[in-house]
C-alpha cells in the first residue's frame, strides 16, 4: 500500500473542485450577469463573505499542493512530510466548512432582489427555506431576472464542491496517519 500515491490521487481530484468553487464564488457576484448590481452594492451577503474563493478555493488549494507535493516524495518513507499533510489537510476542511457555511447561508436566506414596490430585499430570507421548493413565488423577485435561480444553482454547487473537498481531505488525514505511522510505501529494498 503506497500512501504517496493516493496523496498524489487525492490533490489531483481537488484541483479541479478549487477552480470551481473560486468561479462560482466570482460569478455570484453578477446576477444576470451584470456589473451593475456589483456597483450599486446589490450583491446577497453571503456572496461578500468569499466562502468559495478564501475557503474552497485558497485554502483547499494550499492544502491540495502540499499534499501532492508529499505524494511526490514516493518510496522515501517521508514521515514528516505525511504528517505535515496532515496539518494541512486539516486547514483544508477547516476552508471547505466555511465554504460549506456560507453556501448554506446564501441557499437558506435566498437572494436579495428587487420586488414590486421597487424595494431591494430578501424576500426569502424567513422561508425556512420553503421557497427552493415554491416555483411560483420566485416570480416575487422582478429584478435581477431569474436572480433565484442563478443564486439557488451557485449556491448548491458550492455546497457540493465544498462537501466532496472536505470528504477527499478527510481521507487524506486518515492516509497521513497511515503514511505517519507506518511510512509512504511498504517496498522492501534490495540488495
Amino acid at each position: 500500500m503506497c500512501t504517496g500515491r493516493c496523496s498524489r490521487i487525492i490533490a489531483i481530484t481537488l484541483y479541479p473542485m478549487v477552480l470551481l468553487s473560486i468561479i462560482c464564488n466570482i460569478v455570484l457576484f453578477f446576477p444576470d450577469l451584470n456589473i451593475k448590481y456589483v456597483k450599486e452594492q446589490h450583491i446577497t451577503e453571503e456572496v461578500k463573505y468569499m466562502g468559495g474563493v478564501i475557503g474552497g478555493g485558497l485554502l483547499v488549494l494550499m492544502s491540495a499542493l502540499s499534499i501532492h507535493l508529499t505524494g511526490e516524495h514516493g518510496c522515501c518513507a517521508n514521515r514528516l512530510g505525511m504528517f505535515l499533510s496532515i496539518i494541512f489537510a486539516a486547514l483544508g476542511v477547516a476552508g471547505a466548512v466555511y465554504s460549506f457555511i456560507a453556501a448554506l447561508l446564501g441557499l437558506t436566506n435566498g437572494p436579495l432582489c428587487k420586488n414590486d414596490s421597487g424595494d431591494w430585499k430578501r424576500l426569502f430570507q424567513s422561508s425556512n427555506s420553503t421557497y427552493l421548493t415554491n416555483l411560483k413565488s420566485w416570480a416575487e423577485c422582478k429584478e435581477p431576472k431569474n436572480v433565484v435561480l442563478f443564486n439557488t444553482a451557485l449556491f448548491l454547487t458550492l455546497l457540493i464542491a465544498s462537501c466532496l473537498q472536505g470528504l477527499l481531505l478527510a481521507m487524506q488525514i486518515i492516509n497521513g496517519l497511515i503514511g505517519t505511522v507506518f511510512g509512504t510505501c511498504n517496498k522492501k529494498e534490495e540488495p
